[in-house]
């Protein structure tokens, strides 16, 4: 068993708590240990950082350092913002002792244990998709996805910039892919798997968001897709709940089903309802399951 520090976020701790109950759920079954953490908060998201950006950086710093203080050598989060904001806070933070140093002379004013720059940040999505994680995954799948055909969204900060990221190719992804194509699924390629969901722009232009998110929707349902699965519940709400925002402004009703990637790995896992928590979704998800209990 993979010992993992693990900071959920924001929205796996409140609006979307179905994704931090079914990583939880999921976790051993895919060979890994969670150890939370219990004293941090927010990673500042895009605004803090364009606001603030030595405020954010002490507040990453902090999420860090806890992280070091859990003995775990990897720190592992569910969320593209949460990874892209902790991995550039680590980068810049590595390689600027000067900073290092003074960052850590505040934080130990409020009692946060020292940060070395010690733990990777990796996404649930990359421990899953390679190595012993993707055959432990392909163990676990045993109730499997079979007949359902499953169209991924990465969205853009899983992605990039790939500098910072690299899992992967940021044009030509397929992470996601082999997941689900592990879990007996039919993955769905189309051109808007890898664009912004747009929620960034959401509160400042609601029509441009809207603009940006039916791209992947209406791509996905003509291409012939059951589901969508995303590995963040940013993309996730945006997908999941603005519909009901797109259906007012376009008149189309896609009833898409949205899967969080733990809960999309968690049916071919057979995990229960009561770890699934699909009731929390907007658009339900009944379809996807009578599907696969044919």
């Amino acid at each position: 068993m993979r010992k993992v520090a693990y900071y959920k976020g924001c929205l796996a701790s409140l609006s979307a708590k179905e994704l931090d109950i079914s990583t939880q759920a999921l976790a051993p079954k895919v060979g890994l240990e969670l150890l939370e953490l219990e004293t941090v908060t927010c990673c500042g998201a895009g605004d803090i950082h364009e606001a603030e950006p030595d405020y954010y950086l002490h507040l990453n710093a902090r999420i860090l350092a806890y992280s070091e203080a859990t003995g775990s050598d990897t720190l592992m989060t569910v969320c593209n913002v949460c990874t892209l904001n902790l991995r550039q806070a680590n980068h810049q933070l590595q390689g600027d002792e000067a900073l290092r140093e003074r960052v850590n002379k505040n934080l130990a004013k409020v009692g946060v244990p020292e940060y070395n720059g010690t733990v990777e940040v990796l996404h649930f999505l990359w421990l899953v998709a390679a190595g012993d994680g993707y055959d432990l995954l392909q163990q676990a799948a045993h109730k499997g996805l079979k007949g359902l055909k499953v169209a991924p969204f990465y969205g853009c900060q899983i992605l990039r910039p790939s500098k910072l990221l690299g899992f992967e190719d940021p044009d030509k992804p397929s992470s996601l892919e082999r997941i689900i194509e592990a879990c007996g699924g039919e993955a769905i390629d189309y051109p808007a798997k890898i664009k912004c969901c747009g929620f960034p722009i959401i509160q400042a232009r609601e029509e441009t968001a809207l603009q940006e998110l039916i791209q992947p929707i209406e791509q996905a349902k003509e291409a012939g897709a059951d589901a969508m699965v995303t590995p963040c519940p940013l993309c996730h709400l945006s997908l999941d709940a603005w519909q009901t925002k797109l259906k007012k402004q376009t008149g189309k009703d896609f009833q898409m089903p949205i899967l969080h990637l733990s809960q999309l790995i968690g049916v071919a896992a057979g995990l229960t309802d009561s770890e699934l928590k699909f009731k929390r979704h907007i658009v339900s998800v009944d379809p996807v399951l009578e599907k696969l209990s044919v």
